[in-house]
């Protein structure tokens, strides 16, 4: 998690605190849409808030930020009084205290003109939180590192600071980083020549046994820019999860870029910069690890974390969120729904689009989420993968449905150009296992098609009479029996034949009531969802018209029928998701169906509020 104040937009909006998320520390997504978590006004005395330093406490019970207490946007460099301290159980509710260092150690800082940049260590010898920063006064222009104990609720300090590292030409933003019995200080250091008119600056180090000194000046620079036009501030140093690596990241504040560079013993250091990809611009900030349930507060909180830190990865996790309207799922972007109701349950299969701004059909696996009432969610482990069927030689993980039969659940799916499988798992949310180790259907099964990916779309039904039945296809709909072992055709594949007026494009689902058997598909394109109906599974269908107009930002559409609790439901995806959707990279959504006295459904009216507050 980066810790940060913004560097674009409004100057009067940017000295404020920010969280970002990562799933590599390397590419980064703003939360809360990249406004503040805390407004400055409500925690600083100046009422802006710069360079915040995040560090997660010795024992892991709560989270500490120390800040620069300094809106220049409003009041301008020439002063700031101190510093902004917060703390917090669960990164989401914070506690603050404003030190002024010239109200409360008039004797020894006043004529205070910069307290900047603070950041905090645990000292292990002294078992207490050192708080250090730079400090400069109006009567000299020196920069020098002081340092102060924090008492134990972090809302101050236990003593007055004292000078703790006094670099040679003056330094500003220090970072510490305890690596093999050495303590690394990272900071903003110049050099100058004898008159005293400084010729370079950048990233140097000084290093100590002990965080009470002495600290002994390396004056090699880290960065890859000191010495050029390029400005470089800000550094900090955090290593990365799982690896050796340490990253030394720095502001490059004039061209509003954040680069870094890697070292595995925080001396020596990659020489080419690399960049990090991000949807903000950040200053000055910090980063730390966080957990995977910490991810998952964030969400319910502010929203922006990616589907990779929150989704189930090992067995027995499980994601609990809540819908707020549509698309219903905002994590992860997810197509081609398919659903079925077990007991009081709805469970909900998607095709998985890789992340957003898409400009091709990226799928790899399958999604499985439950719900009781449509709001709240329950997301499982991956349950099936286009690599668990090594017959599908085209990588593409394209539409399907599962339905449950004999005690085990079948999952018929598309693979594009390779053909339709199935596979079949104990519990709905699986995992599934390939059944047949080989296409169930491909394209020598559709006699009337000539194009390479006719097999698609694959929906099953099963019949009052216990009949199974597969509907599927592109351009033209094709449809067989299943044998009772679902993973067989059993006779011959047939053709449904529509009158004229009909464009059949692909996406078949069949669902039956009072009687009457419901074919929707996807018609046109872009793609709206159209309906026929026939008193026989068979037909002849007859066609009753358009049930979905073309869904927002996608060409596609891609519908599920089903009745939960009463109520029927229309689940379709689009491309609507504000952080990246388009038709390659759709989000899945849900509104009421309903019928007319005649049978005939109306057509389904699509609402960002979804089911949850929509009005009638």
């Amino acid at each position: 998690m980066f810790a940060y104040f913004e560097g674009s937009g409004d100057g009067f909006a940017r000295e404020q605190l920010r969280f970002g998320v990562s799933a590599d520390a390397k590419n980064w997504f703003a939360l809360n849409n990249n406004q503040p978590i805390i407004k400055s006004s409500e925690i600083s005395q100046t009422g802006g808030i710069r360079d915040p330093h995040i560090l997660r406490s010795q024992d892991g019970k709560r989270f500490l930020i120390t800040a620069t207490d300094m809106f220049v946007a409003k009041n301008g460099w020439d002063n700031n009084p101190g510093i902004v301290m917060l703390s917090s159980p669960d990164l989401i509710n914070w506690k603050h205290s404003i030190i002024d260092l010239e109200k409360q150690y008039p004797k020894n800082f006043s004529g205070l003109k910069w307290v900047w940049a603070p950041q905090t260590i645990y000292d292990p010898q002294a078992k207490k939180y050192l708080v250090y920063f730079t400090v400069r006064y109006y009567k000299n222009e020196k920069l020098d590192f002081y340092s102060a104990y924090a008492n134990k609720d972090f809302t101050g300090f236990e003593k007055e600071p004292k000078l703790m590292f006094s670099a040679k030409y003056g330094a500003i933003d220090g970072d510490i980083v305890y690596k093999d019995g050495l303590y690394h200080l990272f900071f903003k250091g110049n050099t100058k020549d004898e008159s005293g008119k400084e010729f370079k600056n950048g990233i140097q180090q000084a290093t100590s046994k002990s965080l009470k000194g002495p600290w002994k000046e390396d004056f090699k620079y880290m960065d890859a820019y000191a010495g050029t036009k390029t400005n470089v501030e800000g550094s900090s140093v955090f290593k990365l999860n799982d690896s050796d690596d340490y990253i030394l990241m720095y502001d490059l504040y004039s061209s509003q870029r954040y680069e870094f560079q890697r070292s595995k013993d925080l001396f020596n250091f990659t020489e080419k910069p690399e960049s990090f990809t991000k949807n903000f611009s950040p200053r000055h900030g910090s980063v730390i690890g966080i957990t995977k349930e910490e991810a998952r507060r964030l969400q319910a909180k502010w929203g922006g974390v990616p589907g990779e830190l929150l989704s189930p990865s090992k067995p027995g996790d499980r994601y609990r969120f809540q819908s707020a309207g549509n698309p219903i799922i905002t994590h992860e972007f997810t197509a081609d729904p398919a659903a079925f109701v077990e007991g009081d349950s709805l469970w909900l299969y998607t095709g998985h689009d890789f992340a957003g701004n898409q400009k091709a059909y990226r799928m790899k696996d399958w999604l499985v989420f439950s719900s009781k009432d449509l709001k709240t969610w329950t997301q499982y482990p991956v349950p099936l993968t286009i690599t668990d069927f090594e017959w599908a030689k085209s990588g593409d993980a394209y539409a399907g449905q599962v339905i449950k039969r004999n005690n085990k659940y079948y999952w018929y799916i598309s693979t594009n150009w390779s053909g339709i499988g199935v596979a079949v798992a104990d519990r709905p949310e699986g995992p599934f296992k390939d059944a047949l180790g080989k296409p169930l259907l491909t394209n020598k099964d559709c006699f009337a098609s000539t194009h390479s990916w006719a097999c698609i779309d694959p929906s099953v039904f099963i019949d009052d009479d216990g009949q199974a039945w597969l509907f599927w296809g592109n351009r033209e709909c094709y449809y067989a029996k299943l044998k009772d072992n679902m993973i067989e055709i059993d006779g011959e594949v047939k053709q449904i034949k529509f009158p004229n007026e009909v464009n059949f494009t692909e996406a078949p689902w069949v669902h039956k009531k009072d009687g009457t058997y419901y074919l929707s598909y996807a018609t046109g394109f872009p793609e709206k969802i159209a309906y026929s109906t026939a008193k026989n599974i068979e037909g002849p269908y007859q066609y009753q018209g358009i049930l979905n107009e073309v869904a927002g930002n996608s060409n596609t559409n891609h519908q599920a029928i089903v009745e939960l609790n009463g109520q029927s439901y229309f689940i379709y995806h689009n491309g609507a998701l504000q952080n990246g959707g388009s038709g390659y990279s759709r989000s899945v959504c849900i509104d009421k169906l309903e019928y007319l006295p005649n049978g005939l459904m109306k057509r389904v009216q699509m609402t960002t509020e979804g089911i949850n507050t929509a009005k009638p």
